[in-house]
This record gives C-alpha cells, structure tokens and sequence, in this order.
C-alpha cells in the first residue's frame, strides 16, 4: 500500500521532539513492511528565521524537506493569522497541501490512502483534498483535537462534516472515540481506537540506576514532570504537591512560555532548593530520567493518551497522573501507578506520598509496559487500511477492525 500521510504534529530538523509520537507510530507501520509511506507535514509560513523570531522564525528555518527515520518528509508552508488562526487555519492549511500534494503524486508514485493525523485543520483538510482527488482518507484524533477544540461552534461543525466524509476514523482511547460517537453523532461502526505503543528498546530501565541517578545530582526521593511548559500540563501543581512533601526533589523536563513563571512560583513556596529544571531533554536522553526517578507525576488536565506515561513505565518508574481522558485507560493496574481526581495539589501529594511508602516493584511496572508494544497498533492500522481499500474497490464503506486498547494480554 502506498500512503500518504497529512498532518503538521511531526518532528522536524529544528523541532525534533514536536508530534514524536506521530512518528513513533509511522516508523513501526513502515518497518512491518505492509505499507511505503510519504509524510507531508507542513508548517507555518514566515518571512524571517531570525533567533529573535521565537517559534515562527524556527519555523521559518524548517527544511523544505527532509528524511526521518528512513521516511521521506516535506514541509510545505500554509497562511496562519495570528488571532484568526481558529477561524481560517483550514482553509489556510489546504491552501498549503493542496498544491503541494498534487506536484508529489503527479512526480508518482501514486497514493492509495491519505492518512491525517489530528481533527483540525488537518484532518478538515486532508479530507476535503482526498475527495476531490477521489482518494480514501483516514482521519485519527489524538486529543485536544477532540477534548477541546469542538467546543467552538465554527470548528465543530467543520470537524463533524470531516469525521461524516472520512472513509474511516481512529482514536488513540476509547475517550476520544466516546467524544465522537455521544457528542458529534458519528456513527461508531466507523471509528476504530488503535492506542499507542512504546518502544521497549528506546525506553528501558536503567544498567546501573544509582549512576544514572548520581549524574543527575540525587540524593533523596525524586519526581519527574515532563512535557512543554504550558499551563495545561499542569506543572503548577506538581511544584504545589512538591510543597507538602518534605525531603523530596522534583525534576521538570521540558521548555515553554510558563517557565520563568513555574521558577518563580517555585521560590516563593521556598522548594526552589529541590526543584530542578532541566530544559529540553533530548529523546534519546529522557529514559535516564525516567528511569532514575521514583515516579513520574503528569497533573495534565486533558490528554488523549500520554506515550510519557507507558515510557515511564517502561523504564521501571510508576505514575501518578490525573483522572482524565485517556488516562485511566493506561493506569489500569497497582504496579503501573496511581490515578489522582480531584486535580488538586493536595490529592497529588497525598498519592505520591503512598507510591513513595509503598512502591511498586520496578520490574513489575516494567513488565506492565510490555504489554503495550507497537506491535497490536501496527496490525490494527493494516488490517483498517486494506479495510478502507477494499471498501473503496466495491463502492461500500470499510469493515470496523479489532480496536487496541486494553492493557491486558
């Protein structure tokens, strides 16, 4: 099968950690061997690649393409206004694709199945340019395209028409499936929940843990926050639980606008001796982290389903994570973590004060994670793409294929 993959959460030359998760997925189903595989991940187009430009001018110095992981990448450029971004991102972002696109598949060879990652813009628009090229499209939802974006009005039903129009739909947890089938009225024959894996190579416990935990300057309990510094993540509330929890250290990997914020609010609750913020880690350093810590907390309010939960856990370190959306579908088990509700840093520290008194074996926990290898995913996403292909064949729509979800064997 020849496919073409359309969606603007994927790791490029000056962001090579942006929609990882993306990539993860792609890189198994190519290495199955059932599928060859082009991505088009576009960006936003600005004039200027200065250093002073922030996010836009790396944007800017994004390369017209590339090749990841043996996958060939190009990045297009697409129209985004600030402040009317919402509003016309769609239309901007096919704009970008469309012409785009077609120079690739005139050069040939030609694509059987357009495969979008992520509601809108680009699943609204791979959708519309699938159909006018006459190609079956599949659309996944992987969270805050589904948890939060369909509450504006213009965006929902532009987000529903898209689902209506796909040949077939796939969700990363039963959570975002729910939000499909009970608030947008798509049909649930039509949506498959394919969850994501873990590399098991790639995030592995630690030769020698006390070295590792040496390197990073431990000495008593520790925690790890990971992800951008943005309010949703919920940083915030790590930083307060760390307050009601003496004698403990708190690690925060990750780089954003909230940073100076998070350190300041870090100081004032007098935790700033044991709150350390180590930027932008590396993706082939995070498992040292993972792995040296006592567990990882994740106080997000909204996830589809967190990969830094299963690659915690894959490296022998339990979690502590909010109630939310796909958690509670990955934290199943005592030895993979605790789930906290209400999101609050008093419920956190409460919880991590028992993982910390009673914690799980590590080996336990890394055996929990091995159940949820890429390989279930990479057999679900073929066996509904020859699905959406054979469909497309007879004029009829794709048979629902065995959803992946649980954790269980």
């Amino acid at each position: 099968m020849n496919i073409l993959t359309v969606t603007s959460l994927y790791p490029n030359r000056e962001m090579p950690r942006h929609g990882i998760f993306v990539e993860n997925r792609l890189r198994h189903l190519v290495a199955s061997g059932g599928v060859d595989l082009r991505v088009v991940a576009p960006v936003p187009w600005f004039p200027v690649t200065a250093e002073w430009a922030g996010t836009y001018g790396r944007y800017a110095r994004v390369p017209q393409e590339e090749v990841r992981q043996g996958i060939s990448v190009t990045h297009p450029r697409y129209p985004l206004i600030p402040k009317l971004g919402m509003a016309l991102a769609p239309a901007g972002f096919y704009h970008g694709i469309s012409g785009h696109i077609r120079k690739l598949l005139g050069r040939g060879p030609a694509a059987d199945l357009i495969d979008a990652h992520y509601f809108y813009p680009d699943g609204v628009a791979a959708v519309r340019l699938a159909r006018s090229l006459g190609i079956p499209v599949t659309v996944t939802a992987r969270g805050t395209d589904l948890n939060l974006i369909p509450r504006f009005a213009r965006a929902r039903r532009m987000i529903v028409t898209a689902a209506m129009q796909a040949d077939a739909l796939i969700t990363v947890c039963q959570a975002l499936k729910d939000v499909l089938v009970d608030e947008l009225g798509v049909p649930a024959s039509k949506v498959t929940v394919l969850r994501n894996g873990v590399d098991l190579h790639q995030f592995a416990p630690p030769h020698d843990r006390e070295a590792a935990r040496a390197e990073l300057g431990l000495t008593t309990p520790a925690l790890a926050s990971v992800g951008h510094l943005i309010p949703r993540k919920g940083h915030d509330i790590a930083i307060r639980a760390l307050a009601q929890l003496p004698g403990v250290t708190l690690l925060i990997a990750g780089e954003g606008p909230e940073r100076q914020a998070l350190e300041s609010l870090g100081e004032s609750l007098g935790v700033g001796d044991r709150l350390c913020f180590l930027g932008a880690v590396p993706y082939d350093r995070i498992a040292q982290v993972y792995g040296a810590v006592d567990a990882l907390v994740l106080a997000s309010d909204r996830e589809g389903w967190p990969n830094v939960l299963l690659e915690s856990m894959a490296c022998g370190t339990p979690v502590v994570a909010a109630q939310c959306w796909g958690t509670p579908e990955v934290v199943t088990a005592p030895e993979a973590g605790r789930l906290v509700a209400p999101r609050t840093p008093t419920a956190f520290a409460d919880a991590i004060r028992r993982q910390l008194t009673a914690p799980a074996d590590r080996a336990a926990t890394r055996a929990y994670a091995e159940r949820f290898s890429w390989d279930a995913t990479t057999a679900g996403q073929l066996d509904l793409f020859r699905s959406v292909l054979a469909g497309a064949r007879r004029g009829v729509a794709p048979h629902p294929v065995r959803s992946s979800v649980s954790a269980r064997p």
